[in-house]
């Protein structure tokens, strides 16, 4: 039997409805409010992804802080379908508005409105291909702010806004699918670093996983060459002596990448589509060419007053030139605690007590490598006992690198063919972030 939708409708995080579409009138008006009381009654942050009232079943999805929510009355309706297809159309909607937020769902509402028509069809899903919709979409975007590369003052690397980030968007075009005025291509390569560091500094796990996306605007491109390392290694492969070596253990590649000159040149060769595409990823476990970029040394003991006191020195092991940005510092503390006082190597450092996830956070926007930084939490928590500051730890690590990758990974060259005339962009940036940092003290 095949999947079908009953109802689709997209809600902002205080249930605000922003699209609603009935494609076969099964069900009333009602369901909206139906579904946000019962995702909201509760408890935790992480509701079930597949909710039933009488006969009508809620299948959801949280995008770009949306609620994507797909309601079904048929028994056989595959959930796991529906989840990947409500995936997909928040993909489509982000390449086709060029963002994805409440606000840019609400200035392409007629735009949206349009892709579900040719996308489902009488509840019955059609295609999410953008080469497929670009066909028959003819609705403009409006972007909610134009994108430029020198106003990044208040942009986040993965699309969040923050006064303290200097960096691109995680997808650096950011415009719509359909904009044409300034054709581009634009390759991210997104790694995601997991490592646990023992009491005694010792690595107990460092792994990594990488992705090489591609968005394109070029819209007569009909070959896309890119050029890794030469001496990029998957597995037991043979070395070649090339340069460098930067090792994987595992690849995977992108159905549209054709793979003729990947084993002699390493080029990965596509025909580009519109939109966004992750043609390659790929994982490396436990063999990191570079130490981890952050080492942490703390020492927690009670103060001569009763209070727990907690010092930390956080040193960054990056290159000179590097820096991470955005880092924050979670450290669990002992139940009770009622007050903090802190001292911080430097004015635009914070830190913050949170009672109930019982941890202190301490964060700094910019920290560069080969520094130091040092703090001291003084923690009054009364009844303070030996077994009680045995709750201090793990602590946990998160941060981004720009214009680094743990792995080595580079692209060497980005060509189109046929060379395309007029003014055109290709942007090649690189960042990792911290997937699981976690320091045990």
């Amino acid at each position: 039997m095949m999947t079908m939708i009953s109802q689709l409708f997209i809600l902002s995080s205080k249930g605000d409805h922003l699209i609603y579409k009935d494609f076969r009138g099964e069900a009333g008006n009602d369901v909206i409010n139906v579904f946000y009381e019962k995702v909201t009654a509760l408890p935790g942050d992480q509701p079930p992804v597949v909710m039933s009232h009488r006969d009508l079943h809620f299948v959801h999805v949280r995008q770009g802080g949306l609620y994507w929510v797909a309601t079904t009355t048929s028994a056989g309706s595959s959930p796991f379908t529906i989840i990947d297809f409500l995936n997909r159309l928040a993909a489509l909607v982000t390449d086709y508005c060029g963002s994805l937020s409440e606000k840019s769902v609400q200035m392409n509402f007629a735009l949206i409105y349009e892709l579900l028509d040719e996308v489902v069809d009488y509840g019955y899903i059609q295609t999410t291909s953008s080469d497929v919709l670009k066909n028959f979409i003819q609705t403009e975007a409006v972007s909610s702010r134009p994108f430029s590369l020198f106003d990044l003052s208040n942009v986040g690397l993965f699309g969040a806004e923050t006064q303290q980030s200097k960096v691109a968007p995680s997808s650096a075009a950011t415009r719509p699918i359909q904009s044409s005025r300034d054709q581009g291509v634009f390759v991210d390569v997104i790694e995601r670093l997991s490592v646990i560091i023992g009491s005694n500094g010792a690595v107990m796990k460092a792994d990594v996983e990488g992705e090489i996306k591609v968005k394109c605007y070029m819209l007569n491109c009909s070959e896309m060459r890119i050029g890794l390392n030469e001496e990029f290694s998957i597995g037991r492969s043979t070395l070649r002596g090339y340069g460098a070596a930067v090792h994987v253990d595992e690849c995977r590649f992108h159905q549209a990448v054709k793979l003729d000159e990947f084993d002699d040149h390493r080029i990965l060769k596509l025909c580009p589509s519109q939109g966004e595409q992750t043609v390659m990823q790929y994982q490396l476990s436990d063999n990191l060419p570079s130490p981890p970029p952050f080492r942490l040394f703390p020492t927690i003991e009670r103060d001569n007053r009763g209070r727990l006191l907690i010092y930390m020195k956080l040193r960054c092991d990056l290159p000179p030139k590097s820096a991470a940005i955005n880092v924050s510092v979670s450290v669990p503390v002992p139940k009770g605690c009622v007050s903090l006082s802190q001292e911080l190597s430097s004015p635009e450092q914070r830190c913050e007590l949170k009672p109930q996830s019982r941890s202190l956070v301490w964060t700094v926007p910019r920290c560069s490598g080969g520094t130091q930084l040092s703090a001291v939490f003084k923690l009054d928590v009364p009844g303070l006992s030996s077994a009680s500051m045995l709750e201090v730890g793990p602590v946990g690590l998160t941060f981004e690198l720009p214009k680094l990758t743990s792995t080595g990974l580079q692209i060497r060259f980005l060509r189109l063919t046929p060379v395309q005339p007029g003014p055109s962009q290709r942007w090649v940036r690189y960042v990792t972030h911290s997937d699981s940092y976690i320091i045990r003290v």
